[in-house]
């Protein structure tokens, strides 16, 4: 579980093609592999991928093609920057909501800043678009974020100076793909809705 403050950008180190996907390698600051233990979970871009080694600068992980293929994670390159948060710890502080690191989808971004304001604006499929509500939560690139406008189309959120210096949201090219996780709770209570209206 996590709770979508990312702690660190990691540094894309190397990207290996395998038979059952890639592996990929991510430097991070020394520190934050402190304490880590092979089999970990850590959220990179907000996806739960599990540690397969580690030193004092550098995690790797193993990417399937499953992931490959609901996550942006298939697009990363050398140097690319990515967002990550170790697991949550029983006791730890939760700043953001919980998070399962198990995206729902890839959308489509555009950052637009204008009047001193940035606005992330991310296109939503049909199939998730009414679990979108306007101050509820979802999780961008594995940040927690506040839904501020909802459209026919997806939802916007403003950005804080405090986020765009600590995640990667403020790299996003237009029409770039971000992941996605819906909010796990607003599902459930969507889905229990619908049970009792069904019945």
């Amino acid at each position: 579980m996590f709770t979508g403050i990312v702690q660190e950008l990691g540094i894309v180190n190397s990207v290996l093609e395998t038979e059952s996907g890639f592996s990929l390698e991510v430097k991070a600051q020394k520190g934050f592999s402190s304490g880590l233990l092979r089999g970990a979970s850590i959220a990179v871009n907000g996806c739960c991928l599990t540690v397969t080694k580690f030193d004092e600068d550098c995690i790797s992980f193993d990417v399937i093609k499953e992931t490959m293929r609901i996550t942006n994670l298939d697009s990363l390159e050398l140097r690319d920057l990515v967002n990550l948060e170790r697991s949550l710890k029983f006791g730890d502080e939760v700043g953001g909501h919980i998070l399962s690191g198990h995206v729902s989808y890839t959308g489509e971004a555009i950052l637009e800043n204008q009047e001193g304001e940035t606005e992330l604006i991310i296109i939503c499929p049909s199939e998730w678009r009414k679990y979108i509500i306007l101050k509820g939560y979802v999780a961008v690139n594995g940040a927690s974020l506040t839904v501020a406008k909802v459209s026919q189309e997806g939802f916007s959120i403003f950005l804080i100076p405090e986020t765009l210096s600590s995640t990667n949201l403020s790299l996003i090219q237009k029409n770039g793909l971000v992941n996605i996780e819906i909010d796990q709770t607003t599902i459930a209570a969507f889905k229990a809705a619908e049970t009792r209206l069904d019945g």
